[in-house]
């Protein structure tokens, strides 16, 4: 596989990896938040969000969104982005 800094690892819950592609990132109430798909994904595949948290050395860790209200708003946010590519 060729590399690619828009594709990370995640692991499950039962200790299996994943590539996904992050597609987008974007701010929503001064956080960030990454979009990502799975590579092997099909047209129908769901995307996912998880926030982007960074640490003093620049590094940064996905982290799953655990507030319903904070989810919900980086959803539309991510809809309305996707309404006005689709306008263009």
């Amino acid at each position: 596989m060729q590399e690619n800094e828009n594709i990370v690892t995640l692991v499950d819950e039962e200790g299996q990896e994943q590539d996904f592609e992050i597609i987008m990132t974007l701010d929503v109430e001064g956080k960030e938040y990454a979009i990502l798909l799975p590579v092997d994904a099909g047209e129908e595949e769901d995307a996912y969000i998880f926030k982007v948290i960074h640490d003093e050395n620049d590094e940064y860790t996905l982290v799953a969104i655990e507030d319903d209200e904070e989810y919900e708003n980086v959803v539309a946010a991510y809809e309305a982005i996707l309404d006005e590519e689709g306008m263009e």
